[in-house]
């Protein structure tokens, strides 16, 4: 009887070790400090069903030719990463695209994961253009679609995806799961740990 209690308890702590690895894997937070200023703000909808990306932004294929637009629908049983930046924010040059490279590149030959970068435009919208997509994404050779959401009337004239998101800024990192729900939408990720669980998927 004893070693059989002893074989259930070394199991069930190997159990609670897995999942503890699991959650750790889905943690893509670069650090707490980003975790108590989105609580603190507000920012981001995780855990929630991923509202569907307005049909008013403008796209780009990945070959930088106007399409019709990206719809998450599309894309469904896929583990969707979006991106937001603008052209002229300095931390998506520095930091937020080349992250998003290094992502895409580590993902390119899997067919669970869908890239979509959108300049969520909420200032400086006379740079902040679409013509700078294609010049963003020959920069950094992304090869994945391109949006440009200037926002409307109904949006305060900023960004849709900010407002659905709501986002705080740029650049930003939005995760949505196979089953539609954002695991992830902040300023900072941790680009290892969420390039080692996308490519587990």
């Amino acid at each position: 009887m004893a070693i059989i209690n002893f074989k259930i308890l070394a199991l069930t702590f190997f159990t609670f070790l897995l999942t503890g690895i699991q959650l750790q894997a889905q943690d893509f937070s670069a650090d707490n400090k980003s975790k108590m200023r989105k609580e603190k703000y507000g920012y981001g909808i995780e855990g929630r069903v991923a509202p569907e990306l307005s049909k008013n932004i403008q796209w780009v294929d990945e070959n930088g030719v106007d399409r019709e637009p990206v719809q998450l629908a599309d894309h469904k049983g896929k583990f969707k990463v979006i991106y937001g930046f603008q052209s002229w924010c300095p931390g998506c040059h520095s930091i937020g695209l080349p992250a998003l490279k290094k992502m895409s590149d580590a993902l390119e030959d899997s067919d669970k994961v869908a890239f979509f970068a959108i300049q969520t435009v909420f200032e400086g919208a006379h740079t902040n253009t679409k013509e700078k997509l294609n010049e963003t994404q020959d920069k950094y050779d992304l090869k994945i679609p391109f949006g440009h959401d200037k926002g409307n009337n109904a949006s305060g004239n900023r960004s849709i995806t900010m407002r659905d998101y709501r986002t705080g800024g740029t650049p930003w990192f939005i995760f949505v799961d196979q089953e539609g729900k954002v695991v992830f939408n902040d300023y900072h990720i941790n680009l290892d740990a969420a390039i080692e669980y996308l490519k587990a998927l």
